[in-house]
């Protein structure tokens, strides 16, 4: 696995997510937040609304960073063809996840490009209970540190992780110290937590390793998402340069 390699602009690395219903929203918050924010994902509330491959495309042309959070999970040739499109269409990451013939086959799909293949090992909307619930008899942590040790064996860039997984120690456990981590469940200070079980701050994920941060409500539910996304890249910011 090559070492990581992450954006020297803090900003780079905050990636809004336009879980919004409709692609004009969705238009709407990227317009709001030029100049703050080039990284954008998007995931299941806008790929099957109409104008998807459109706003996919003009995000890509306009030089934004997407992150598709498809959570590919399926045959291997189906997942390797699903990532091979993506590759091809400009996506900068992508989300599967399954066994090892599932993520070997994401890994080969990328075939050279620059697209990012991130596995997620366990929703973060999940704890230990909820995965008893589907049948798991491992907890969270050996999860996520299990996945993590797949994605590095099988060629993969990195892993969804929550903040309270902690980066640095999932890196640690792995053995795999270039792994990317990407963390969703970010959360300013008294802010509230939805469906996050594992939730954390800015500063706190930063310290502890978090590549990339993934905000989406607080964002574009605030009445100045501009202003929103400011704030959470100079909590950012701060914890970085502590670090």
């Amino acid at each position: 696995m090559s070492p990581r390699n992450v954006p020297d602009r803090i900003e780079d690395r905050l990636i809004v997510a336009l879980d919004v219903p409709s692609v004009a929203e969705a238009r709407g918050v990227v317009e709001r937040l030029d100049g703050v924010v080039s990284v954008y994902k998007i995931g299941l509330w806008l790929m099957f609304a109409p104008g998807f491959d459109r706003l996919l495309d003009e995000l890509v042309g306009q030089g934004k960073k997407i992150f598709l959070d498809s959570k590919m999970f399926d045959i291997g040739e189906t997942v390797r063809q699903g990532v091979a499109r993506a590759a091809e269409r400009g996506v900068s990451f992508v989300t599967v996840h399954g066994d090892s013939a599932i993520i070997q086959a994401a890994a080969e799909g990328k075939a050279g490009s620059a697209l990012k293949i991130l596995v997620v090992p366990v929703l973060t909307s999940l704890d230990d209970r909820g995965l008893r619930e589907l049948g798991y008899a491992a907890s969270v942590s050996e999860m996520v540190v299990g996945g993590a040790r797949l994605a590095a064996a099988c060629g993969c860039d990195g892993i969804i992780a929550a903040p309270k997984d902690n980066p640095n120690a999932i890196r640690r456990a792995a053995n795999a110290p270039g792994l990317l981590v990407v963390t969703p469940g970010v959360r300013l200070a008294g802010s509230a937590l939805d469906d996050h079980r594992r939730a954390g701050t800015p500063a706190q994920a930063i310290a502890d390793g978090a590549d990339y941060l993934v905000v989406g409500r607080p964002i574009v539910k605030a009445a100045d998402p501009a202003a929103a996304a400011t704030q959470i890249v100079a909590e950012m910011r701060r914890a970085a340069a502590r670090s």
